[in-house]
């Protein structure tokens, strides 16, 4: 293993968080005794590039500083190769590394159990899902709350959490189902009228949202979270209850395990980890043991 790795840093997550956490990650890991590259983007695509090139050129592992979209980032970079994945979760949300263990908005004691990790060669082979060229390690989002997504990021005023609340008002007012089409592995497609489906890879999304509550991130199998047809009143009563994964015994929702799931609804884009991957129709698939995440002992 090489002594030199690579702090892939968004200065943007977490209102700025990122920026002032990188400098205390990076100590810890200096004294531990390793080489710290960093690597910051002009943005997205420039910094998945710039990832991409550390991965092939042989750094000793890649470490993710920021939110949900940061870790997302990374995974695309060394998912499928032997390079380890850390992270230091320190955005609004941070899902990812909650559901995997690891510390949250606590920079140093981040990066202190990445070096740690690293000496002692403690990893998670983890799954991570895939559609089309996207890998994604938490939930892929469709329905209701992916129309949310969109609503808050056409909107330009206000910032931050605000605009989403916003945004489930103004959908809420427009609620109604959505007819979808569902084919788990190799069954046979289902039509459903749902309020919204969830393929989780992990149990959580929006800033601990336990949508599919239970989803572990080693078994091979996604859990699928229908909430079907119901009305706003009733939608209003289940949707608190996601933050605890009580929603899922209320009547109106199903859930299934499958390796594979391919989603078809009209007018519904997809998101995955909280970025957005298109339109659907979209097929999404279990890849197992797709990255070597450093952990805790």
């Amino acid at each position: 293993m090489t002594s030199e790795i690579t702090l892939f840093v968004n200065p943007t997550a977490g209102r700025g968080r990122a920026a002032g956490a990188a400098q205390p990650a990076a100590e810890a890991l200096r004294q531990a005794g390793f080489a710290v590259r960093t690597v910051v983007g002009n943005d997205a695509d420039d910094a998945l590039v710039r990832a991409r090139e550390a991965v092939q050129a042989g750094t000793g592992a890649l470490i993710a500083v920021g939110g949900d979209g940061m870790s997302s980032l990374a995974l695309q970079a060394v998912a499928g190769t032997d390079t380890p994945l850390g992270v230091v979760g320190v955005g609004t949300g941070n899902d990812f590394a909650r559901s995997t263990g690891l510390p949250v908005r606590q920079p140093a004691e981040a990066g202190r159990l990445v070096a740690e990790a690293l000496k002692a060669g403690h990893e998670r082979r983890i799954d991570l899902g895939r559609a089309g060229e996207r890998w994604f390690g938490s939930v892929l989002a469709s329905g209701f709350d992916s129309r949310v997504n969109d609503r808050g990021n056409r909107m330009r005023w206000p910032a931050g959490k605000i605009k989403y609340d916003l945004a489930i008002l103004a959908e809420l007012a427009a609620f109604k189902t959505i007819p979808y089409r569902i084919t788990l592995d190799d069954g046979e497609p289902m039509e459903i009228e749902a309020t919204l489906v969830a393929v989780g890879n992990g149990p959580s999304y929006g800033g601990g949202m336990r949508i599919c509550h239970g989803a572990e991130m080693d078994d091979g199998l996604f859990d699928v979270t229908v909430v079907g047809e119901c009305s706003r009143a009733t939608l209003l009563r289940v949707f608190p209850r996601v933050y605890k994964g009580t929603h899922l015994s209320h009547p109106v929702v199903t859930t299934y395990r499958a390796r594979s799931v391919r989603l078809e609804a009209p007018d519904v884009t997809g998101y995955a980890d909280g970025e957005p991957l298109g339109p659907l129709p979209l097929t999404a698939q279990v890849v197992p043991r797709a990255v070597r995440l450093l952990v805790g002992e």
